[in-house]
């Protein structure tokens, strides 16, 4: 079992929610980073300097799973994100789909390595060391067995440890969505990580605000029940980020020329 739904302090019930969403601390939700550390090193820049501009303090990081995968430096995000955690900033990781299947290889269900080398598995493989001499010659149980070797204890207990959702004033924090019509307290950790249309194409009150990543879109989605910010990092070259303090929300992402950090502000 994947650690537990996190609860914080002065949460209202899904019932009670206010028409205009908010947070009592300021955070910031990262979208999937799949395998671009360069993305990610660019937005944590930004993060600390809004953070400097303002009172200074730290403030929480959520990251929406779908670290690795696809991308060239899947085991330099891990460690990134790693190091993070033990900075003393607050800092909460989701499990995504491909974190979860990456997850379960190292628990020893090598038969799963097919289907993880097809979602992108391959450049996570060989950013943990595993050479392309290896990739071509050893059998699938082989190579699985070596990539248990190379990737370190540190980055297997935050898989391990990561959280399936995250709760945060009138904020719920999923990978992928949740089913609508179920309770939040009542969510199969399967759906958190892996539905689209039902969860995309409802219209529903969800109780709190859904802010999920798994579902690629050209720009961020806003709605009313939920906030979409997987742009396809991997791909476009646009790693966003949606920052949260009080009833203000504001959206940003990496800049792929320097002092391109302009914020795209929602009320």
């Amino acid at each position: 079992m994947f650690r537990r739904i996190l609860n914080r302090r002065r949460e209202r019930q899904p019932e009670q929610r206010a028409v205009a969403a908010w947070y009592d601390s300021r955070l910031y939700a990262i979208g999937d980073i799949h395998g671009r550390r360069d993305l990610l090193d660019d937005v944590l820049r930004q993060i600390e300097t809004q953070e400097a501009q303002s009172d200074g303090a730290p403030s929480e990081i959520i990251f929406l799973g779908d670290l690795i995968d696809r991308g060239p430096d899947s085991a330099d995000v891990v460690e990134r994100v790693v190091q993070l955690r033990g900075s003393g900033r607050p800092v909460s990781v989701l499990l995504g789909n491909h974190e979860e299947i990456f997850l379960r290889i190292l628990r020893g269900e090598f038969s799963l390595l097919p289907m993880f080398l097809k979602m992108g598995g391959r450049e996570t493989v060989l950013s943990y060391g595993i050479t392309r001499e290896e990739y071509d010659t050893l059998s699938n149980q082989a190579l699985a067995e070596r990539l248990r070797v190379l990737v370190p204890h540190a980055h297997f207990a935050l898989f391990n440890d990561c959280d399936v959702m995250v709760f945060r004033g009138d904020y719920a924090f999923v990978h992928a969505g949740i089913r609508p019509g179920v309770a939040l307290a009542d969510q199969k950790e399967e759906d958190l990580r892996w539905i689209r249309s039902p969860f995309l194409e409802s219209n529903a009150d969800h109780g709190r605000i859904i802010v999920h990543g798994h579902t690629v879109s050209e720009e961020p989605e806003m709605r009313a029940n939920r906030i979409g910010i997987d742009t396809g990092a991997v791909y476009s070259d646009r790693l966003t980020v949606l920052g949260i303090d009080g009833t203000r929300r504001w959206l940003f992402e990496s800049a792929k020329t320097p002092g391109n950090t302009a914020r795209r502000r929602i009320a």
